[in-house]
């Protein structure tokens, strides 16, 4: 179980990755308009904002990537309680989506972290 948590942790920590790249370097691109379902004047408007949700992102993968490393559980539960939190706050106040994207992976990694221990 200890391995599928930590095979879980690095796929919360890749999506994160992601969302850095979509949100940092994509945000004003084809790509990025086509991810957020973005119209090019709000994207160029936003780009300072969804710049900043992106280093958000990367600290989390920072988080997460220090508790695999390292193997630790406390970083590891306290990293993908934030993502929860956050998929939780951005379902309520954005997308029902960001349930499914974000916060559903994390959960599964976090309880497959807890029943590993």
């Amino acid at each position: 179980m200890q391995i599928l948590a930590n095979v879980l942790i690095g796929l919360v920590a890749a999506l994160h990755a992601y969302f850095l790249v979509l949100e940092m370097f994509l945000w004003n691109t084809p790509t990025g308009h086509k991810a957020f379902g973005l119209k090019p004047e709000f994207a160029e408007e936003s780009k300072s904002l969804a710049a900043n949700q992106g280093l958000y992102n990367g600290f989390l993968v920072a988080g997460l990537v220090w508790g695999l490393v390292d193997d630790r559980f406390d970083v590891k539960v306290f990293f993908l309680v934030c993502v929860v939190v956050a998929g939780l706050y951005g379902a309520a106040t954005v997308s029902r989506r960001i349930l499914l994207i974000q916060a559903l992976p994390a959960a599964l990694a976090l309880l497959a972290l807890v029943i590993s221990r």
